[in-house]
């Protein structure tokens, strides 16, 4: 594959005053991830065409990618302003102002691009994301459905990540996703394969993410890395594609691993080429096609394996990524079918977490917004993933149980209003919704022990907020589904040992809920029992968790070492002192 980049480099050595071609050259410096190239050659394109909005947009796009958000807002909103009727640069100045905080302002530039082309189903499917953040649940089901169609028919490369928001089945998420990694496998060149290296060699195991620091992947995996430390027989490579956040999270992630790699705001191929370089056999990627992941850099194979977990909750559907590291439960047999990857079944639930953190003292009641008495429920699931199904479902709670309270995190924009709005709607007191904004976080978990039940959502439901409220004693209710984004609470209740908590459908999501707010003595021993589960259940235990990630990571080098393809691992149930002898290919 040719990269166009060097053609345009040198046609613009010969003609160094065509404003086209740096514009050109712009669009695919920032497609490398070369944000400061991107930026120079957009500013060369103003020098000879003083506010085209091409180049104003392109200047934008590179000051957004650099974390200059102010910067880029101003460069696109001039855009904008030159070239009212381009929904491309609309698009791009709603992603610019949702950074900023100016959330009503980043729905109407998203509705503006969708008025100016509305048969296109990728500006629907960033209405539509932003309308569920926002609560804003109009015109939802047709939108909803302009963008599934669009899936179904390869019409479009929705973002894979926004997708799982929508009551689609695994098999719609994975043509989805197989969209997206079509369009990113044309982009790239893939690296040279690897050297092959001895059987007896260490085994060096990486992890790319943007969440290294005081951020939910940062806090999930950071007792674990202290565990796999201890335990040795690793080596253990962070890609940091975020910035040093200076949190205590990141400073304990860099003394955890045998490097921390600072690759932040380097090029796609810069990235690929320091991973090569420090020799990673298993590469786990920690974002996938989540926001400020670098699919790119997976694509060019910088590790002879690479592996999806943890951050996003589906498939792939990308060639490059060959396994995914899950359990039983939140990944079943059946559900494999509609994953690119290989499985590789952990014992335990697929998901760490920091069990070294400490909740601070809550505050009263009172100072959290709460009446002195009654049940609280709580849901602190991002607003993106609240719906009319899982709100009304928790407000037929509410309904049950005279006096109770619904706490929620407080969303975007106006977006607490908006289901204050609909409550009403439904019969129930506005004032009976709290929101609690985000907090440090161990003042949340500190909040958290203020909450009688949480509540789930579907069909994206709690990972980390789930994780946080039973470390924290409250029980969480769910209504597993069919995807992986839908089962992830439901593996933790499996796994804690309270499968009672995962119920079949929403009339029995309610009847649990109703039974347990108006009944204090059962509420009270279902927390009592919580609190002694998570002590013996093993949930909680990272140094099993380390031992068992161990085994998962060096059948899969060994294997590569081998020259054999990848095949389903099954980790048995065993005790700590087992070893890698005890995984099952096959």
């Amino acid at each position: 594959m040719n990269d166009p980049r060097l053609e345009l480099r040198q046609a613009l050595q010969r003609n160094p005053g065509d404003a086209m071609a740096w514009i050109m050259l712009a669009e695919h410096e920032l497609d490398a991830g070369d944000a400061r190239g991107g930026e120079a050659a957009a500013r060369r394109a103003l020098s000879l065409r003083p506010g085209h909005p091409e180049a104003l947009a392109r200047l934008g796009r590179a000051q957004w990618m650099q974390g200059r958000r102010d910067d880029a807002v101003i460069s696109l909103r001039a855009a904008a302003h030159n070239a009212p009727q381009h929904p491309g640069i609309a698009v791009w100045l709603a992603h610019a102002l949702e950074d900023v905080g100016d959330a009503e302002g980043a729905l109407d530039a998203y509705a503006h691009a969708y008025a100016l082309a509305p048969r296109e189903p990728q500006l629907a499917a960033y209405l539509l994301a932003w309308r569920r953040k926002l609560c804003d649940w109009r015109d939802l089901d047709a939108l909803a459905g302009q963008v599934r169609d669009a899936v179904a028919r390869g019409q479009a490369s929705v973002e894979p990540f926004a997708f799982l928001s929508e009551d689609a089945s695994a098999a719609e998420q994975r043509r989805c996703a197989a969209l997206r990694a079509t369009v990113i496998a044309g982009s790239v060149r893939p690296l040279p394969a690897a050297p092959q290296k001895d059987a007896s060699a260490s085994i060096r195991v990486g992890f790319l993410s943007n969440g290294f620091g005081a951020h939910p992947t940062g806090l999930l995996i950071v007792a674990l890395l202290e565990a796999l430390r201890r335990r040795g027989g690793l080596d253990l490579h962070l890609f940091a594609l975020n910035r040093d956040d200076d949190s205590p999270i990141r400073r304990r992630l860099h003394a955890a691993a045998n490097a921390l790699h600072d690759v932040a705001m380097q090029p796609h191929a810069q990235v690929a080429a320091a991973i090569r370089r420090a020799g990673i056999d298993v590469l786990f990627d920690l974002r996938g096609w989540g926001g400020g992941g670098t699919p790119e850099v997976l694509a060019m194979r910088p590790a002879p394996v690479q592996v999806n977990w943890l951050a996003y909750p589906g498939t792939s559907a990308a060639p490059w990524i060959d396994y995914v590291l899950a359990d039983r439960y939140v990944l079943p047999e059946a559900l494999s079918a509609d994953f690119s990857e290989t499985v590789a079944w952990l014992p335990r639930c697929f998901q760490p977490s920091d069990t070294t953190r400490e909740p601070a003292t809550p505050p009263s009641r009172g100072e959290c917004g709460l009446p002195e008495q009654g049940v609280v429920f709580c849901c602190f699931n991002n607003s993106y993933k609240l719906n009319p199904r899982s709100v009304a479902r928790a407000l037929a709670v509410l309904r049950g149980v005279p006096g109770s309270v619904l706490w929620l995190l407080s969303g975007p924009g106006r977006a607490d209003q908006r289901l204050r709005d609909f409550a009403s709607s439904q019969g129930i007191a506005p004032e009976r919704l709290v929101f609690m904004r985000k907090q440090p976080h161990a003042d949340y978990l500190a909040r958290l022990r203020h909450a009688d039940l949480f509540l789930d959502t579907d069909p994206y439901n709690a990972h980390t907020t789930a994780s946080d409220a039973i470390w924290a004693g409250c029980p969480v209710l769910t209504c597993p589904g069919a995807t992986f984004a839908a089962r992830v609470a439901g593996s933790l209740n499996h796994h804690l040992g309270l499968e009672s908590m995962n119920v079949a459908d929403d009339d029995a999501f309610v009847a649990r809920a109703v039974a347990l707010g108006n009944d204090p003595t059962a509420l009270q021993a279902l927390r009592n029992e919580l609190a002694a589960r998570r002590n013996d259940s093993g949930l909680f235990d990272m140094d099993g968790f380390a031992v068992d990630f161990a085994a998962m990571t060096m059948a899969m080098a060994r294997r590569q070492r081998k020259g054999e393809a990848p095949t389903p691992l099954r980790g048995p149930a065993r005790s700590r002192s087992d070893t890698l002898d005890r995984i099952d290919p096959g």
